[in-house]
């Protein structure tokens, strides 16, 4: 039986093309979309919003619209709108798959909150294979590398992005500082003038913006004598949104609580 899905911000990049994945897809049905109250795609049929034949299913302007009709709600939005959205669904207990980068620490640790006592959610800032894989491979590297490595992170996305530096470039630091016992404190995140030199805990976090790069982060490992870097480009934001559909895959039916694509690639134990 084919899992129901419901697509929070229907009409934006990544949730058209989630939607269009969904009906390539055998085990997932697309019972619901819904776009923030004051868009144009409110009240058109979601095929016409998104390129497809018409599918009989109108784009509503609220979750609690449809929320009752689906299993999980994919959501790729907007931080506070993504917030809200899970606030919503306390009175739903649906299933969430959420993409959405640029939240506070205060809005991350509230979302996390909700979900614990009241849904299963997967939330990661990037559902891609390929990352999820990469953050792996940096932890291995940096357990090996430990000791005598500088270690740069370098980011580049399209010129629309609207949060610096990626929260795929902060999972990759985050994962550094933990297996490296260091924190935020040690994130460097840009470098202007005479700033003296390095010091051997800075993480160093560099960013790019610019046409339509839709995505690549490179992890750099810099020694004496040699240097290790672990790169990542992605070509289609089709790898993001084939990754969250693995994650609706997963998460349908899972306990109450927080998980990440570690948990549903089965390498977070590896």
């Amino acid at each position: 039986m084919a899992v129901k899905a419901i697509v929070a911000g229907a009409a934006g990049r990544m949730g058209s093309t989630i939607i269009r994945l969904i009906y390539q897809h055998p085990e997932i049905d697309l019972v619901g979309a819904f776009e923030h109250p004051e868009h144009p795609a409110v009240g058109k049929d979601v095929g016409e919003v998104v390129g497809l034949p018409k599918t009989g299913i109108i784009v509503e302007n609220d979750l609690e619209k449809v929320a009752e009709k689906g299993d999980v709600i994919i959501d790729f939005t907007f931080h506070k709108a993504s917030l809200e959205n899970a606030k919503k669904n306390v009175k739903f207990k649906k299933a969430m798959v959420i993409g959405t980068t640029g939240f506070s620490s205060e809005e991350l640790n509230e979302l996390h909150q909700i979900a614990k006592e009241n849904f299963p959610l997967v939330q990661d800032y990037n559902m891609s294979t390929g990352i999820n894989l990469l953050c792996k491979l940096v932890e291995i590297t940096a357990r090996v590398l430990s000791e005598g490595y500088d270690i740069e992170i370098i980011e580049a996305h399209h010129r629309m992005k609207k949060d610096a530096p990626s929260g795929t470039a902060l999972k990759l630091a985050n994962v550094i500082a933990k297996v490296l016992g260091r924190g935020e404190e040690d994130f460097k995140f840009c470098r202007h003038g005479l700033i003296g030199e390095r010091s051997d805990r800075e993480i160093g976090i560099q960013t790019i913006r610019g046409g339509d790069i839709v995505g690549e982060h490179t992890v750099l490992f810099a020694g004496i004598g040699e240097r290790i870097e672990l790169t990542h480009r992605a070509s289609s934001r089709e790898t993001f949104a084939r990754g969250a559909l693995r994650a609706v895959l997963w998460v349908v039916g899972k306990e109450p609580g927080v998980y990440n694509m570690l948990d549903v690639l089965g390498l977070k134990n590896i």
